[in-house]
């Protein structure tokens, strides 16, 4: 009889996984996805180069762990309902999934037409938005980021605003501008002044920037006025994602005094279509930056909090034959951890909903090559990036096609997020 174990990396698959893959047995993320033959909208979990359909796999009775009997979770549009389900769901999951892909487990292997049915190549199938988000936080946890931009526009002495090292910053964006990778997104108009000393202008956006983002979504959640202690963060966090969270610095730039950003940031934000699960991610975890001065109780944690994801951003002209990459980054260095965030948002008793996501805000490091925007790379423009075809930037131009990928590395195998990609668009005629 098949019993349940968590997949880990010394599991082989029945299916193929090729050397480096960012889905082997120690990652099974989530996501959800349409075949192009044209059925319906379902779940999968990847493995190496498909996906198998988990819709299939509960139809036919090989889901029913004991947190996910009498549920039908996975022939759906979105992960809500299965990450509403809890930590021992996603959990007992994610052991069944791993060992009915076990190489020495025949009750898929050796079925040929359920095989058949359930394993897609992911070259046959269109990946969508994962979850269907009610509420967006964006946050602003990296201190070499924060600490880059307070001093273009403020000066060294005055670049972290007082609260910074007290309390993990954020603003509240817009959900339904969400854009699942490979969408392409439009250089977006709004009100800048270039010229402090004319009147603004309502104009394309000059200075349209990438901003390389991990993000998490909520699971369960909580009620109304109850906190989310940081000590229970794992039963409320499904997973992780990379966010690309597009700027249009000048609109940012007039627009953000007194109450922050709005047009400036909230025309797209793009996701990468896999969600890796924390328990995929439990080997990475790693201390991270010191906290000077400590933070208040509710914001301290017993466990570690941080995670060894090495973050790279490509940048492709139309001209350029194939992509540069233009940033290599770690995750580790994030100063406000995901934990941090979650109680930070949860005091007040603030009630996050199933499918929230929350946003680390532009990750960047002490390296030139580490800072996660074009705004951070070029200083403002002051310092343009060349690029191999021989053009240079100081912002995206249209054309430009910004790819973001991330992994974790470990003895022989990867832990990974697949990519987000898309094209910056011109602007629609007015």
């Amino acid at each position: 009889m098949m019993t349940t174990s968590t997949s880990d990396r010394t599991t082989r698959s029945f299916v193929d996984v090729p050397a480096g893959s960012h889905f082997p047995m120690a990652n099974l993320p989530f996501g959800v996805f349409r075949p192009k033959s044209g059925s319906g909208v379902r779940i999968g979990a990847a493995i190496g180069e498909h996906v198998l359909d988990l819709a299939v796999l509960e139809e036919a009775g090989l889901l029913a762990a004991p947190a996910l009997r009498g549920r039908m979770l996975f022939r759906r549009p979105a992960l809500n309902a299965f990450m509403a389900a809890g930590r021992d769901a996603w959990r007992q999951a994610r052991a069944r999934i791993g060992r009915l892909l076990a190489a020495d487990e025949p009750t898929l292997r050796d079925a040929g037409a359920l095989r058949e049915a359930a394993l897609h190549r992911q070259s046959d199938i269109e990946m969508l938005l994962p979850v269907e988000v009610g509420d967006y936080t964006d946050f602003y946890s990296s201190r070499e980021h924060a600490t880059n931009v307070g001093t273009m526009f403020r000066g060294k002495d005055n670049a972290l605003q007082p609260n910074w090292l007290h309390l993990p910053v954020a603003y509240h964006g817009r959900a339904s501008s969400l854009l699942p990778s490979g969408i392409d997104v439009r250089r977006p108009w709004g009100q800048t002044r270039p010229d402090d000393a004319a009147p603004p202008l309502c104009e394309p956006s000059r200075q349209v920037d990438f901003e390389l983002e991990t993000g998490f979504f909520v699971g369960p959640g909580n009620p109304l006025g109850v906190p989310i202690p940081a000590d229970d963060a794992a039963e409320h966090i499904f997973g992780m994602v990379l966010v690309n969270d597009w700027s249009a610095r000048d609109i940012q730039k007039w627009e953000y005094v007194p109450l922050g950003p709005f047009l400036g940031k909230n025309f797209a934000t793009s996701l990468s279509p896999w969600v890796v699960t924390l328990d995929a991610l439990e080997p990475f975890r790693c201390p991270g930056p010191v906290q000077d001065p400590a933070p208040l109780p509710y914001l301290r944690t017993a466990a570690e909090w941080s995670f060894d994801i090495r973050l790279e951003v490509h940048l492709q002209s139309a001209r350029m034959a194939a992509p540069q990459r233009i940033v290599a980054g770690n995750s580790r260095t994030l100063y406000w951890s995901a934990a941090q965030q979650l109680a930070h948002h949860t005091i007040n008793g603030c009630d996050l909903r199933p499918g929230d996501l929350l946003a680390s805000g532009t990750i960047s490091g002490a390296a030139r090559d580490s800072r996660g925007s074009m705004l951070e790379l070029t200083w403002r423009g002051s310092e343009p990036l060349a690029l191999s075809s021989g053009e240079a930037r100081t912002f995206l131009e249209d054309g430009d096609r910004v790819t973001m990928t991330a992994w974790c590395q470990g003895d022989g195998y990867r832990v990974g997020f697949g990519e987000v990609a898309a094209t910056l668009l011109p602007a629609l005629a007015r």
